[in-house]
């Protein structure tokens, strides 16, 4: 136990201590944690370094530890998988910064500075892009978005088990499965993994329809799929899961939609996704949003474990007010009784969100589409030049593609290690001497040629 006060902490003064005890009437402050069982506590101490005792010297520690990390802007990153480098238009930035947002208290009515608006405009904003006219409120990540779709889906059958089709990236899948074994307590929802075909990289119908029966919830499939192939039999993927009387539920990458079809008009009934294509940076230690929507009816409406924010006319004519609806369903309004658990809110990243797809209209996610489709597609050509090097499913990707380098004679591992000296990062390994890259619209002409020229030496 410190003997001395914490500069940073008001409560570490020992008076304050010595009220604090006096007001809960316990002799300590080791009292107040007697009734952990003895094998509960460790049997050695941290081995913790030395505590600063100045602002001034964790400042330059702190530094010291972010020199260390490579990042995206001194290096060349063709990693994805999950999290993808684009730009982020600098007026994203400018208006999470606002004070109104920075500051805004979720639960009273004098932190909404604009704040119900926004996300109103979010909302509406995402759901004309996706065609879906319901969205919630973003949850911490893409997989908490699909595990809480599941779950949803779950609930509105009444059945316990959910088809996974195709390929899935292993941290969205890792999430889904953790989901799915707490679902509701004593019954987990069972999940069945419907791979994809190994000549396609794309879910083949006939394998899905003979693992999807009357115990299917929701069949969940992603378009375009972990390995980047957009999945061309969307729509019979979903009339598979409605013959069998489940839901259908898309994840999608929502920079896709300029030039691909919606998730609504192939059938999907929810749809989920990652906002961090939508003007977020990429970050690691904390959610990068992930939505989930549906059509507006009130089956699914009553389902939803988010916030739903509405608009109505206001007792003043011609004024709308913004607030949130089916607030009790939630387990901020139920706690244990509300339709989910939810929470780790990401709520700063509607307004990043919002101010990129106001920013890029119709139009310009037509325009980013094909930038990143073409450049993607030249960037693998370039790639499959490279001796001993090949292009696993050279048509039909979106952004991300695989790369086969057992011609090579050498292992992923390797070669990205001999990148990673360039100050370039290279794709995924995944495994069997193959690698996941992703092409954006930040990649330059000169930066495939500088990975290009860096394969060739890598290889020999």
């Amino acid at each position: 136990m410190p003997t001395h006060s914490h500069p940073w902490m008001a409560n570490s003064v020992s008076a304050i201590k010595a009220e604090m005890l006096k007001e809960t009437g316990a002799p300590s402050i080791a009292s107040l944690f007697s009734q952990i069982p003895a094998d509960h506590y460790r049997k050695t101490p941290l081995s913790l370094p030395a505590q600063f005792r100045s602002e001034a010297t964790l400042k330059r520690h702190l530094r010291e530890m972010a020199a260390g990390n490579r990042d995206c802007e001194a290096n060349i990153s063709f990693l994805g998988g999950g999290i993808w480098q684009h730009h982020v238009p600098a007026v994203c930035d400018e208006l999470v910064r606002r004070q109104e947002w920075l500051t805004s208290v979720f639960g009273s009515p004098e932190s909404d500075h604009g704040r119900n608006q926004a996300w109103f405009e979010f909302c509406s904003l995402l759901g004309e892009l996706i065609e879906m006219d319901l969205v919630g409120m973003p949850v911490y990540s893409w997989g908490c978005a699909a595990g809480h779709a599941i779950r949803m889906a779950a609930r509105l059958t009444g059945r316990s088990a959910v088809v996974l089709a195709g390929p899935m990236s292993p941290e969205r899948l890792s999430v889904i499965e953790t989901y799915c074994r707490s679902a509701t307590p004593g019954r987990a929802i069972a999940i069945r993994l419907c791979q994809a075909d190994g000549a396609t990289g794309r879910i083949d119908p006939g394998k899905l329809a003979a693992m999807v029966d009357g115990e299917t919830a929701a069949v969940y499939f992603e378009n375009p799929n972990y390995l980047g192939q957009f999945e061309v039999a969307a729509e019979e993927i979903a009339a598979i899961a409605r013959k069998a009387g489940a839901l259908t539920i898309a994840g999608i990458d929502p920079l896709s939609l300029g030039i691909a079809a919606s998730p609504a008009a192939l059938g999907a009934d929810l749809v989920v996704g990652s906002l961090q294509p939508l003007g977020v940076h990429m970050h690691g230690g904390g959610g990068v949003g992930g939505f989930i929507a549906s059509p507006h009816e009130e089956r699914f409406a009553r389902e939803y474990p988010t916030f739903l924010v509405s608009a109505a006319p206001t007792a003043v004519a011609g004024e709308t007010g913004f607030g949130l609806s089916l607030f009790h369903q939630t387990s901020y309004g139920m706690r244990d009784e509300g339709k989910d658990w939810t929470g780790n809110s990401t709520y700063l990243w509607t307004i990043a969100a919002a101010a990129y797809m106001a920013l890029l209209g119709p139009e310009g996610f037509v325009e980013l589409g094909r930038a990143i489709i073409a450049g993607a597609h030249a960037a693998a050509a370039r790639i499959g030049t490279v001796a001993g090097v090949e292009i696993v499913y050279p048509g039909g990707f979106f952004k991300e593609f695989v790369v086969d380098f057992t011609g090579t004679g050498k292992a992923v591992a390797n070669i990205n290690q001999s990148l990673l000296e360039e100050r370039i990062f290279g794709g995924i390994d995944l495994g069997d001497g193959k690698a996941l890259y992703c092409v954006t619209e930040i990649h330059a002409d000169a930066d495939i040629d500088r990975l290009v020229a860096a394969l060739e030496r890598a290889v020999r």
